[in-house]
């Protein structure tokens, strides 16, 4: 390599209420933090007051905050609704307040809804470790027997719907409070989604379709560009995880079709991607290193994490070098990107095993310290190979 550049190491935080502290997240070597104003309800402006204290907070512990995750888009932009445009005025003045503040990459996603899905999140795992796990027969028993959504059996191969139905014959109603909880958790610090929202949600999105969620979000980014190039804000969207259709829902960031329509409908330099490989992993067709390269000139933030798929399109979360995402492959790629940046593309390790001591603790699920401390590690050994030998 010409120059040896390193990338930006970056760390999630959840702010003053998470578990793990800031003097952790510099002892596993972060250099970057990750975060976002999670007590400001979405939709509601976020104060330059708010974004100063959270600001010189991680700054006093000797770090930077380098990516917004997430400044949420709210519903009624991602439905079109009748009050769109007071949340886009709302957007577009967080953002300028950001900016305004020195911190100008932001990542949002686009998904209907529920910003992530899993159906378990304590996968016992050989070594004893835990994992969060997507099992295609608890989705069903969820969707079809506990959200009761209209013809949801039709969703599914007969095969699965079969086993939906002799599974949830044997559940308690303990185990169905547990399932119900694992798929609707939301952001930690922010509020857990409802049946009932979920189920309303459910009915204006089968109006809005796969092709009229794609003309919102093209929408928004024609609402927010003016700002975002005034401004010098790199906007990166995050792939909807998973990357398929879940409850009749549509997704619009699954794949590179999608990604490449993203791009091209507005194409403007601060519309990019943050590129998540477990995420897009996650789909057994997306080919991630390929995927990389044919977007990564837009590429503005990245999250390393692995995925172990079977036959049926079920999945775990793999420690970050094993998997079915060739991790190798990515970070060679994205270190021969940042090569022609004049700044760092920051990334964070992705969720991680809960393990060790922090198995006797209670954490945000896929966030405990020392699973993505060792994901770090491992991810930070492979780039320093790759640049000392490439």
């Amino acid at each position: 390599m010409a120059n040896n550049k390193f990338l930006e190491q970056a760390w999630r935080w959840y702010g003053p209420n998470d578990g793990v502290s800031l003097q952790d997240v510099k002892q596993a070597g972060a250099t970057g933090i990750v975060t976002a104003l999670h007590h400001i309800p979405h939709g509601e402006v976020w104060p330059v007051a708010d974004i100063l204290e959270r600001k010189e907070l991680i700054e006093a512990s000797g770090l930077t905050w380098s990516v917004v995750e997430s400044v949420p888009v709210h519903e009624a932009i991602k439905i079109g609704g009748e009050h769109a445009e007071h949340y886009l005025n709302n957007y577009r003045t967080s953002l300028r307040n950001l900016a305004s503040c020195g911190i100008k990459t932001v990542c949002y996603n686009f998904m209907p809804v529920l910003d992530w899905t899993r159906t378990q999140l304590d996968l016992v795992m050989e070594d004893g470790s835990k994992a969060l796990y997507f099992n295609w027969v608890d989705l069903a028993v969820f969707d079809i027997f506990i959200l009761e959504r209209p013809h949801a059996a039709e969703s599914y191969p007969a095969k699965v719907a079969e086993e939906a139905k002799a599974k949830f014959a044997t559940f308690t109603v303990e185990d169905a409070k547990d399932l119900q909880v694992n798929i609707l958790m939301g952001i930690p610090g922010e509020k857990d989604a409802s049946l009932e929202e979920l189920r309303k949600s459910i009915a204006i999105y089968e109006e809005i379709g796969h092709a009229g969620l794609r003309e919102n979000l093209k929408s928004f980014l024609s609402a927010i560009a003016d700002v975002c190039e005034e401004e010098g804000v790199k906007m990166t969207i995050h792939p909807d995880d998973p990357p398929y259709p879940i409850f009749g829902l549509p997704r619009v960031v699954s794949n590179l079709a999608d990604l490449q329509f993203i791009l091209k409908s507005v194409d403007k330099g601060f519309n990019g991607i943050c590129f998540c490989t477990g995420s897009l992993g996650a789909g057994p067709s997306n080919d991630v290193p390929a995927i990389f390269k044919e977007v990564a000139s837009r590429v503005n933030f990245v999250h390393l994490r692995n995925v172990q798929l079977d036959a049926a399109g079920n999945f775990y979360e793999a420690n970050h070098l094993e998997g079915n995402v060739d991790m190798y492959a990515v970070v060679k790629a994205l270190v021969a990107e940042n090569q022609r940046r004049e700044t760092p593309i920051p990334f964070r390790p992705d969720h991680g095993h809960q393990m060790l001591d922090d198995l006797n603790k209670v954490t945000f699920p896929g966030y405990s310290a020392i699973g993505r401390l060792r994901g770090l590690a491992e991810l930070r050994g492979l780039e320093l190979g790759i640049i000392r030998t490439v």
